[in-house]
């Protein structure tokens, strides 16, 4: 695998020998002090540039970067943002992975004031003056009541969606609604909870990736647990052990805040729940 110095090496190369890039920074994991550091990490790296069509013509430029497992271009697939950047999302056969954005001249408003950004070239002094990388635009915040309150409603809403989905034995749409629509109240709650427990200084990572890190062990063994293969028993078992954690955590984070846990609504549908799965109904 290449090391981080050839990388980095490699691009800012390919940048200065280009006249139509104006400017390099760098945004992304490798920017944040706080941010575990392994191989796996990406450079996510910007290029503003003149001339943007020229690059997007003909991708037999990136090349240069190296040997290729895999691409992806985001820009060019079926949800396109529409903003005017383009990016080239490279896995080498190396291991390393290289996220790269061009973004326009015209467009400077598209580079934004991440505070993970690092200004790695400015041939023209166009870039903003960045900040010190850190991650404080990503640190957890303190939830407003109405947040509060809509996740907690809504975790109970929808697990009547997945016993239900369970009773019709449709377990395609009780395994997505539970994890894609239950889990994400489940892990805003975690977020939260953890928010309360630091004053609120820690960031717990895209989709919770940090959770290992910042909760309570037997809270995160107990949260492994709120995962099941399709038996639809451990289905079960996995749904009440995420009940569980849920109402503990918004029972300490409504204290916190000053807010109001509506209990009820926990113990009807702990009722619904336990009636749907010995087919009272």
């Amino acid at each position: 695998m290449r090391s981080e110095k050839e990388m980095f090496e490699l691009i800012l190369n390919v940048a200065e020998k280009d006249s139509r890039v104006r400017a390099v920074y760098l945004n992304g994991s490798r920017t944040n002090p706080n941010a575990p550091k392994d191989v796996y990490q990406d450079y996510d790296i910007v290029y503003v540039v003149e001339e943007l069509e020229t690059f997007t013509v003909d991708n037999n430029w990136i090349d240069v970067f190296g040997d290729r497992l895999m691409l992806q271009m985001p820009e060019a697939m079926r949800f396109p943002t529409g903003k005017g950047h383009f990016n080239w999302m490279m896995l080498f056969t190396d291991g390393n992975r290289l996220d790269l954005t061009l973004i326009p001249i015209q467009k400077l408003e598209l580079i934004g004031n991440d505070s993970l950004s690092i200004a790695l070239m400015d041939k023209d002094g166009i870039l903003p003056p960045f900040p010190v990388a850190s991650d404080v635009d990503y640190v957890i915040k303190p939830p407003s009541e109405l947040f509060y309150l809509s996740c907690c409603n809504n975790f109970w809403w929808c697990l009547q969606n997945v016993a239900k989905g369970i009773a019709r034995n449709e377990l395609p749409y009780a395994m997505h609604m539970y994890h894609n629509v239950v889990r994400k109240e489940l892990h805003d709650m975690m977020a939260w909870y953890i928010g309360i427990t630091t004053d609120f200084t820690v960031s717990s990572g895209k989709m919770g990736k940090y959770f290992k890190r910042f909760l309570p062990t037997e809270v995160y063994e107990q949260y492994l647990l709120t995962y099941s293969d399709s038996d639809y028993n451990n289905l079960w078992n996995a749904i009440f052990t995420a009940c569980d954690i849920f109402s503990v955590l918004a029972i300490q984070v409504a204290d916190y805040s000053g807010y109001l846990y509506h209990k009820q609504d926990e113990e009807n549908m702990r009722i619904y729940l336990n009636n749907v799965k010995n087919d009272v109904y």
